[in-house]
């Protein structure tokens, strides 16, 4: 299925749409080759979500209107396991929902939000970005201690053989 205006999601080729702005390719899932529609099991052996986390990103729209079969069943196609792989890289960030579903609010406007979203991504950025520093200065501290006490093991063990 071919994405169009107003879904989410790369289209077909993995390429960003006009209606998504993610620059790199998303991450290939473990899928049939030619293959484009999956039951809720199928994704949630892809994805490792659980059908009832599938279930509620629907219901409270972080994922856009899913296909369904003609005896109800859902039917995710490649884009809905692209978008999926994107949202669980915003999880990720720390984003909250609610601003991940503002964001899928806006893909699924169009264009006119690119400068709303790319605020709403440059924020997450930054955010990630003191996570990330915050992260090498507690790597920092350990290492000092674990070499004050690789240090402080070895003058014991010198101490002891003299």
């Amino acid at each position: 299925m071919q994405t169009t205006a107003g879904t989410l999601g790369p289209d077909a080729t993995g390429h960003a749409t006009g209606t998504d702005i993610c620059s790199t390719p998303p991450r290939r899932h473990p899928r049939p080759d030619g293959q484009d529609r999956y039951t809720i099991s199928e994704v949630v052996a892809f994805t490792g979500l659980t059908a009832h986390t599938l279930r509620w990103y629907e219901r409270i729209g972080l994922m856009s209107h899913i296909d369904r079969s003609h005896t109800g069943q859902r039917r995710y196609s490649n884009g809905d396991l692209d978008w999926l792989d994107f949202v669980g890289k915003l999880r990720m960030t720390g984003m909250p929902v609610a601003d991940m579903v503002r964001y899928a609010e806006m893909v699924r406007e169009g264009e006119s939000t690119y400068l709303d979203r790319r605020e709403l991504l440059e924020s997450t950025r930054r955010d990630v970005l003191t996570r990330i520093a915050e992260l090498q200065d507690t790597v920092a501290v350990l290492d000092r201690k674990i070499s004050f006490y690789g240090d402080a093991g070895r003058a014991r063990e010198e101490e002891g053989n003299r």
